[in-house]
């Protein structure tokens, strides 16, 4: 496999991410309790033993708690900092007495919003800050007017943007000085629309397929890195005892049987059916609990290993019927 898009522009991430949104326990106000810090310790620790050197927030999780525990760890472990990549998200904000949740992509929002990411994370820097959701009311010279001042005050290192589409990242790379690094969307092997996206041109099927039309050859073509949330579908191929289709179900037992012959855990084999893809796509996995980070972590060998007819065997298992 080729080197990932990060790796091309020299940011030395791993893999595989974890993502921190279940860090701090319940979306609350509440101060830090205990034992969610040392659930946090315990779950850092883990995906640093499982070569798992890059971390996910956003501004948002656990309404800034998720980011105030992980500062807090950073605090206890010296010299950290320096050697893993943490990114984080800014624009939702969310209801209050007076306003909806909506998305905010103003200068004055982006600028106070990363100082707020710094404080909790208690660190002077982030490696990469994305834009959460698209933001209808964005005006692409303000956002670049944010991302110059933050560049220059060393504040961040890199910009990238999460769900968005390619029109949407052309029209803010057009106006922004430093490119884009990264988009982050939901992919899995259970949200299928963005394979079936390019497999449905000029299909019928074609026209109830929903997902960002050229967006993954965009990425690949621009050296932007795909990242994908939600890449264990919420376990469902790997564990998750909840009701379960037909199709589901036949999904989840050829990981089973797969994992089995492999000798590896079905968390690998369904993010190593992801990354086997050509554009390097980046599983953002979304755990604290240390077993369930342990299983991911042979996921970029299996993903090296995965021929094209075991990768086909769960993408057709997965979709429910044959490919046009």
């Amino acid at each position: 496999m080729s080197l990932m898009p990060l790796e091309k522009r020299g940011i030395t991430g791993s893999r595989l991410v974890l993502g921190c949104m279940g860090f701090a326990g319940d979306w609350d106000t509440g101060v830090i309790e205990k034992g969610e810090l040392l659930e946090a310790e315990r779950g850092l620790d883990t995906a640093l033993e499982s070569g798992i050197t890059m971390f996910d927030h956003a501004d948002i999780y656990k309404r800034g708690k998720a980011e105030e525990v992980f500062g807090k760890c950073l605090n206890n472990r010296a010299g950290l900092r320096e050697k893993i990549i943490i990114q984080s998200k800014c624009g939702i904000r969310f209801a209050d007495t007076e306003n909806p949740g909506r998305y905010d992509f103003s200068k004055n929002h982006i600028l106070g919003a990363v100082d707020g990411i710094l404080g909790r994370l208690g660190t002077d820097y982030l490696d990469i800050l994305l834009l959460h959701r698209p933001d209808p009311l964005m005006e692409p010279e303000e956002v670049a007017e944010a991302f110059s001042t933050l560049m220059e005050s060393g504040k961040v290192r890199n910009f990238g943007v999460s769900n968005m589409n390619v029109a949407q990242m052309k029209l803010l790379q057009a106006y922004i000085g430093s490119p884009l690094v990264v988009n982050q969307m939901e992919m899995s092997l259970k949200k299928l629309d963005w394979l079936d996206q390019g497999v449905h041109v000029n299909q019928p099927a074609g026209l109830g397929t929903n997902f960002a039309e050229g967006l993954i050859e965009h990425c690949m073509l621009e050296t932007i890195q795909l990242q994908a949330w939600a890449p264990l579908a919420k376990g469902i191929y790997s564990g998750k005892e909840d009701f379960m289709s037909a199709a589901e179900k036949e999904t989840a037992e050829l990981v089973a049987r797969m994992a089995e012959e492999k000798e590896t855990t079905k968390e690998s084999i369904v993010l190593g059916w992801l990354m086997r893809h050509p554009a390097n796509i980046q599983p953002v996995i979304g755990t604290t609990n240390p077993g369930r980070i342990q299983n991911c972590q042979d996921a970029p060998r299996q993903a090296k290993l995965m021929t094209r007819e075991e990768w086909y065997k769960l993408y057709i298992s997965s979709r429910s019927k044959r490919l046009p």
